[in-house]
């Protein structure tokens, strides 16, 4: 079938030689240098007929691999009513995130950031009978959130577009069917799409459900950090990661705790070394894992009730805003400010310990510990006073917590949750999550149909996303040198790039001949006929707009051959002028094999 050629001539185009201000990430700087997209305003942007045709091949593979395990493909409006929402409590727990209309009616409306309620009120509409299930049903549609920052062009935006496909079952045998028969489709989606990519255990967030895992695209930028274990096969978010608890410990026989004046140390660091010099140990010196750190918080629920929060970790760890973050879902975290410390005056800033906090305590305030500050763990800790410290607290004996919570970061060393062995962190993108939703939804919008024994039971669910957009940038993330773009054959916007160079009209005249010939075995081919544009220019456009076969016809008609060099690997050959066709023709073919 005859593919049109699309000529620089006429393209929709341009390219740039300087990156635009406002990108920090390669994948974003070449894309709009590369002509593929171009900024609307903060977080949303234009597709270009470049970028627009890398975005429809990732549709193409995401589609066939869906419609390969039987889902079946739909579409919802974007624009939404409030009820539905308001029925699961989203309406609330979304926040600012999502962006709110009214009609002129004054009826309030939202542009649609998932569509788990249309999903589900879509089966309850057609379907009542076990009969009619498992189904699993997917769109590719525009999404919308008000991101507080969009940054990093297409990874972080404010318009996006996504693939999310819900699975229907009667049970959860069959939801776990169904889970397994959209993980397979990921991993030959994900293996297609051209880029490295890990699986990790995660977090199902304000969604709900368990048994979830993301698809992360490696990446030194990503925004993810995860991590794998070094000696089995461990891989998880760092939201999800679980720190191993160590066992209690007798504490019989353990000194009484004692308060100690230890002016002008607020923090770690200044009290590490006031005890080291002050109090110093027999065995060892004092170090900041010896210390209790006591971090306030602010909890924002949906709807606006603000909850202070105290976290317990030793004070060689930080809070994780994102692990805190993934805890407390749908709240949100804001900073304990001097306003929250006026209402609480039992609180010694730069001093606080256990005394003072919890639900039973003075402050009211809820105390939640780190997994590791387990029975029999002594601590130097906040005395509750200015510029005093108790050394030997012990936990269980001395004090304890309203519960435990993973927010503590999760470092390089750490132990691995499945077999004890050492944890390293890495960074990545992510790109698809997959979990098993259960029956959230399903219950709070009435989706029962009859079982076999003519009993109503509650549906069970099953989400699936994929950041299509998101894919464009995070395959230009890992595919690209100091040149500009490298295309995966499966994705780039054409399979050749031909260019002509010189001003030799018997070169343009061979350029189109093989264009039209290509074209009519069905390559896509991008023709650079441009007639007052330097070869200079030309080859510095093929190489920042990385396709992956260019084919350059110039000076080498003299002698009868044609120059092909291969994007990625930057290898040239000469090829007969009357073999170019089938030479061009079996690289394309053969790559894509």
């Amino acid at each position: 079938m005859s593919t049109p050629a699309m000529r620089m001539s006429t393209l929709f185009l341009r390219t740039l030689r300087e990156d635009p201000a406002e990108a920090e990430l390669p994948s974003h700087r070449l894309l709009v240098r590369a002509g593929y997209i171009r900024r609307v305003a903060p977080g949303i942007y234009t597709w270009l007929p470049l970028g627009l045709k890398v975005l429809r091949n990732v549709e193409r593979i995401v589609r066939e691999e869906m419609d390969a395990i039987g889902a079946q493909e739909l579409s919802f409006p974007a624009l939404l009513p409030r009820e539905p929402f308001e029925a699961t409590g989203r309406w609330t727990e979304y926040g600012e995130n999502i962006f709110r209309l009214k009609d002129r009616k004054g009826a309030d409306y939202l542009l649609g950031p998932t569509h788990e309620e249309m999903f589900t009120l879509a089966v309850k509409d057609l379907y009542g009978s076990y009969k009619d299930l498992p189904l699993s049903i997917y769109q590719i549609q525009l999404k919308y959130r008000d991101e507080a920052r969009p940054r990093a062009g297409l990874l972080r935006g404010r318009e996006f577009v996504m693939k999310d496909s819900y699975s229907f079952d009667v049970d959860d045998a069959g939801l776990q069917a169904s889970y397994d028969a959209h993980r397979g489709a990921y991993i030959k989606m994900f293996d297609r799409l051209g880029f490295d990519y890990v699986i990790v255990k995660a977090t199902s967030g304000a969604m709900g459900g368990s048994a979830s895992e993301e698809f992360l695209a490696t990446a030194e930028n990503g925004e993810d950090t995860y991590v794998r274990c070094t000696s089995c096969d461990y891989a998880a978010n760092v939201e999800a990661v679980k720190v191993p608890s160590p066992p209690a410990i007798p504490y019989d026989g353990l000194p009484a705790a004692h308060v100690e004046d230890t002016p002008g140390t607020p923090t770690i660091d200044t009290l590490v070394d006031h005890l080291n010099a002050a109090f110093p140990r027999a065995d060892r010196p004092w170090s900041a894992s010896d210390t209790l750190k006591n971090v306030l918080v602010m909890v924002v629920h949906p709807g606006g009730r603000r909850e202070p929060l105290a976290i317990g970790v030793p004070g060689d760890r930080e809070i994780d805003e994102k692990r805190l973050g993934a805890q407390v879902e749908p709240a949100e975290i804001e900073a304990f400010d001097e306003a929250d410390f006026a209402k609480h005056p039992a609180l010694a800033r730069g001093y606080m310990g256990p005394g003072a906090l919890g639900e039973d305590a003075a402050s009211g305030i809820r105390y939640l510990l780190d997994p590791r500050v387990v029975d029999g763990t002594d601590w130097v800790t906040g005395a509750d006073s200015p510029d005093r410290h108790v050394i030997g607290l012990v936990a269980g004996r001395d004090f304890t917590a309203d519960g435990t919570i993973e927010a503590a970061e999760v470092r390089d060393g750490d132990e691995c949750p499945s077999c004890g062995q050492v944890l390293e962190t890495a960074r990545g993108i992510e790109m698809g999550h997959i979990f098993q939703l259960g029956r959230k939804y399903a219950e709070a919008l009435g989706l029962k149909v009859l079982d076999q024994n003519g009993k109503l039971v509650t549906v069970t669910m099953g989400s699936y996303g994929v950041g299509v957009s998101r894919a464009v940038a995070a395959v230009a993330e890992g595919c690209h040198d100091e040149f500009g773009l490298v295309w995966p054959r499966e994705l780039a916007p054409a399979d050749v790039h031909v260019v002509a160079t010189g001003k030799a009209e018997e070169v343009f005249a061979k350029a189109a001949e093989l264009t039209d010939a290509l074209a009519a075995q069905g390559v896509s081919v991008l023709y650079d006929d441009r007639r007052k544009v330097s070869p200079g220019v030309k080859f510095k456009d093929a190489e920042l707009i990385g396709v992956p076969t260019i084919v350059i016809v110039g000076k080498g008609l003299e002698v009868g051959t044609i120059e092909i060099k291969d994007r990625a690997t930057g290898v040239r050959r000469e090829v007969p002028v009357d073999q170019i066709v089938d030479a061009v023709v079996s690289e394309v073919r053969g790559s894509a094999s």
